[in-house]
This record gives structure tokens, C-alpha cells and sequence, in this order.
């Protein structure tokens, strides 16, 4: 937990090394579109997530750089990813989802990409390829015609 100005912000484990604090995230509430009814009208249930990913000192580099990546169009020109979810009919369910897809994206940005290391063809793998080609060739080459000078049987 973090202290800012005499509130006590708790914070959101997303991996065993990364937190990160609520107060970092700012969470808006408006109108969701489509069906609903009344309650639609009235009630502003979506909810609009916004985490400034570029500067947060929550993230590791790597982990930043990976987030960033992932993104895509959810992030701003300033580096401000904003997740909007407006699935729910409650405005508390709406930000827990907006929240867990949060947490999944930095879980997916801190999974580090394997290296490759460079491998060379095993030296009987290329045999087996020659192999099969010139036995492709030989078998090619029998179902061509035949011609007068080609008949070694007389």
C-alpha cells in the first residue's frame, strides 16, 4: 500500500514481482451504448480505464516495452492505454472487468519471449533430403519414353 496525501491506496498484484498501484490508474464512468432500456439512459455503467503505462513506475523496462507493443490502438499518442468495458449492467462489474483485462495484459507483456538460438540442419537430415530427391529424379527419369538409342536390352 502506498500513502498519497493521507489516503492509503492499495495495490494490484498482477505477477509475483509486479504491483501496481491503484492510484496510478483512473477509472471514468459513462453511458454505455446499445440495448438497456431505461436503465441505459439514466445510468452511466461503462466504464473508461485509463493507465499511463509509458511512465508508470510500477513496470519494469522490458515489461514497459513488451506493454507498449501489446497495446495496440488502445494506446494514446502520450502513452495512456484505456480499456473501456460496457458488457455489464453494473458499474462494479464493468470496472472489475476492465480491471482483470488490465491485469491480463501486463501478465502477457511481463512473459518474456524465448530466444532463439540458431540451429544448423543435421548433417543426415541433409543425406535423407539429397536422397529422396535423386530418387525422385530416378523415378522421374524411368517414366520418360524411350527412345531407339535409349534400349540397352538388344
Amino acid at each position: 500500500m502506498s500513502v498519497l496525501s493521507g489516503y492509503t491506496y492499495p495495490m494490484i498484484q498482477v505477477t509475483p514481482e509486479i504491483a501496481i498501484d491503484e492510484s496510478e490508474i483512473k477509472l471514468e464512468f459513462v453511458r454505455a451504448s446499445g440495448p438497456g432500456g431505461q436503465n441505459v439512459n439514466k445510468v452511466s455503467t461503462a466504464v473508461q480505464l485509463r493507465f499511463d503505462a509509458a511512465h508508470s513506475p510500477s513496470l519494469p523496462e522490458d515489461v514497459r516495452q513488451r506493454l507498449l507493443r501489446l497495446a495496440g490502438k488502445r494506446l494514446t499518442q502520450e502513452g495512456v492505454l484505456v480499456i473501456e468495458a460496457s458488457a455489464q449492467r453494473s458499474q462494479e462489474a464493468n470496472r472489475e472487468e476492465a480491471l482483470q483485462r488490465l491485469v491480463e495484459l501486463i501478465r502477457q507483456a511481463a512473459v518474456r519471449p524465448k530466444t532463439r538460438r540458431k540451429t544448423s540442419v543435421p548433417e543426415a537430415q541433409k543425406k535423407r533430403r539429397i536422397e529422396a530427391k535423386r530418387r525422385q529424379g530416378e523415378k522421374k527419369r524411368l517414366r520418360q519414353r524411350v527412345r531407339p538409342g535409349d534400349y540397352s536390352g538388344e
